[in-house]
């Protein structure tokens, strides 16, 4: 299947989710347990399949962590500077930390993984990890900073150890240093496994996209969704053109910036007091938006690859 095939897969089963939900078939306990399904069983299984046969040393480059860390860190400091004379402490915190916190475990393994697989499906996975630590670090920090709210940061930090798919992560990257074969009749389920994990999880995404308030500060959206799907890709293929990578470094590390606002940041300003009605919409602009924006990406690393 091409990208644009992808793409316009990713749109219709989120349509597919959100109408469900509209007409209460995905209630919140049965879409919670769908997400409970791509969480604890669908994603582990591609992160785990991904990685265990791979070549350490192919996995692991200085060039993907460090990547990653410098964009998540400037686009984190470029959006304080950009919402700093907004009055509401609750939405400069959500329009901060919404315009980096990526959708890397849901949207951006699957992604990666169906678009390209191989070698750039388990450096996606590398980015997955890594990512999870600093945007949750830093998500709490500025949340907690900007808000006033109390959080242990141990607490969360501890919750993304414990995390399923961090954890099949871990098992891989030790498969893969110990050389492990796997049976092919291992591989087969596993793969297969994986492979539902892309669509479990657009229709969880897809069902839990709502703006139950209304339109919510259009200005605040756009200038999220402005720098989270147009400013942060833009300067993840900067930053990496610049450290020189291969091209599955090149393509893993910026197309797993280039996802929309994670799910997750609307139950972090729901925790830490943030604007949950601006998180709630610009998950749901990202989201939706990101169909577009991922084409063009993928269309500009066609270019320079």
């Amino acid at each position: 299947m091409s990208v644009v095939d992808q793409l316009g897969l990713m749109l219709g089963v989120l349509a597919v989710g959100a109408a469900l939900r509209a007409v209460g078939v995905l209630t919140p306990t049965r879409r919670d347990r769908l997400t409970a399904l791509a969480f604890y069983v669908a994603l582990p299984a591609l992160v785990f399949a991904s990685t265990v046969e791979q070549s350490l040393s192919d996995v692991l480059s200085w060039r993907l962590l460090l990547g990653v860390t410098v964009v998540l860190l400037a686009v984190a400091g470029l959006s304080l500077a950009l919402h700093r004379h907004r009055a509401d402490p609750a939405k400069r915190g959500v329009a901060v930390v919404q315009s980096y916190h990526c959708n890397m475990g849901f949207l951006g393994v699957p992604f990666v993984a169906a678009a390209f697989g191989g070698l750039t499906a388990a450096k996606a996975s590398i980015v997955l990890g890594v990512g999870s630590l600093v945007q949750v670090t830093l998500t709490v920090l500025l949340l907690t900073r900007l808000t006033s709210a109390e959080a242990d940061l141990r607490a969360e930090l501890l919750g993304v150890a414990r995390n399923p798919v961090l954890i099949a992560l871990g098992l891989g990257l030790l498969g893969a240093a110990l050389g492990v074969a796997v049976p092919d009749t291992a591989t087969t389920a596993l793969d297969a496994v994986g492979t539902l994990a892309l669509p479990i999880a657009l229709l969880s995404v897809g069902a839990s996209l709502t703006v139950e308030t209304g339109l919510v500060d259009p200005p605040a959206v756009g200038a999220v969704a402005g720098v989270k799907l147009l400013v942060m890709p833009a300067l993840a293929l900067a930053v990496f053109l610049g450290l020189g990578p291969s091209p599955s470094t090149l393509r893993a590390g910026v197309l797993m910036l280039a996802m929309p606002t994670a799910v997750s940041t609307y139950i972090y300003a729901s925790e830490l007091g943030g604007d949950r009605d601006l998180a709630s919409a610009t998950v749901v602009a990202t989201t939706v938006g990101a169909v577009a924006t991922l084409f063009l990406v993928v269309e500009v690393l066609g270019l320079v690859v």
